[in-house]
């Protein structure tokens, strides 16, 4: 009999730390301006393309490091999945949210399967890597398959990407990936 009610308190115990981690997520994805550290400006999304991303828009950029990574691209709004021989792997366009990552490295700090989105939208593949301003950043896909733009009147991390992107996405960032964020 005891045996059976320490495995109770034993489950109760994980799912009320679960509770507790995702309703934190929650709330530090709202968290007021006036909160944290001193307030950055979001990166131009008018950043000027490159001659790498006229002739080649898909083409890996230049200064993004070496091995093993995910490539964000603030101004052509694309990541790449990386290998360790350098070689791109994936590359696709995302729908940032309304406040971006400040350009530097970054590791991959916690991934969710699924879950739902500071604007409400049910989604999956979470893969959490930076905070700026502090609202939590991350790319995921709506399980809709939607990559609408986000309300520019709200304070959103959620970078998203197709339904099939954030499958590869998931697949290839496990916790403490490199992800380089250039602009």
């Amino acid at each position: 009999m005891a045996r059976s009610s320490s495995g109770f308190v034993a489950g109760l115990t994980v799912a009320a730390v679960a509770t507790v981690g995702f309703l934190a997520y929650q709330a530090s994805a709202h968290v007021p301006d006036t909160l944290g550290k001193p307030q950055v400006k979001n990166s131009p999304r008018t950043t000027p393309k490159t001659d790498r991303t006229k002739k080649n828009p898909a083409a890996l950029p230049g200064g993004s490091g070496s091995g093993e990574r995910v490539v964000y691209a603030l101004g052509d709004d694309r990541v790449w999945l990386v290998g360790r021989d350098n070689k791109v792997q994936r590359t696709f366009t995302v729908m940032p949210g309304t406040v971006d990552p400040l350009p530097g490295t970054y590791e991959v700090t916690s991934r969710t399967a699924a879950g739902t989105g500071s604007d409400g939208t049910p989604i999956e593949h979470i893969v959490r890597f930076a905070t700026n301003r502090g609202v939590v950043i991350g790319f995921s896909a709506a399980m809709d398959g939607s990559t609408a733009k986000p309300d520019a009147s709200k304070k959103l991390g959620g970078i998203r990407a197709s339904r099939a992107d954030g499958t590869a996405m998931w697949e290839f960032a496990t916790t403490s990936e490199k992800v380089v964020v250039v602009r």
